[in-house]
């Protein structure tokens, strides 16, 4: 077993998993959707980002390009959200985006994890 691989399979699919459990929700109310859970989906997406950074492969090129993208859609979604908090003016609007952000978010770590487990099956033994 590949513990690099382990570590590395770990946090893609943990940053997906938390980054849908964000998302999953109305898409108008706010409070179904908690904040923790978001600075969560960060935190992890970062530490699989920097774990994709190492591979010089066509395809590592392509899963750092989708972790980045992912980041950049959940710190854009926290900034909103502490802007618009912080303004009062977090309305139905100011949600829609921020959930919408993390949902690009998890488009492309949906993408990644299919491209992680292609690169598996296509790996020989």
């Amino acid at each position: 077993m590949n513990f690099d691989k382990l570590i590395s399979g770990f946090f893609i699919i943990f940053a997906m998993t938390l980054n849908f459990g964000f998302f999953y929700g109305d898409i108008a109310t706010l409070e179904q959707h908690s904040k923790y859970e978001l600075f969560a989906a960060i935190v992890i997406n970062i530490i699989a980002t920097t774990l994709k950074i190492g591979d010089k492969t066509q395809i590592g090129s392509v899963l750092l390009a989708t972790s980045l993208v992912a980041d950049i859609q959940l710190i854009a979604a926290a900034t909103i959200w502490t802007i618009a908090y912080y303004t009062n003016a977090l309305d139905v609007h100011s949600t829609a985006v921020i959930i919408s952000l993390s949902g690009g978010a998890l488009m492309a770590n949906v993408t990644s994890v299919i491209l992680y487990i292609g690169e598996t099956l296509k790996s020989k033994r």
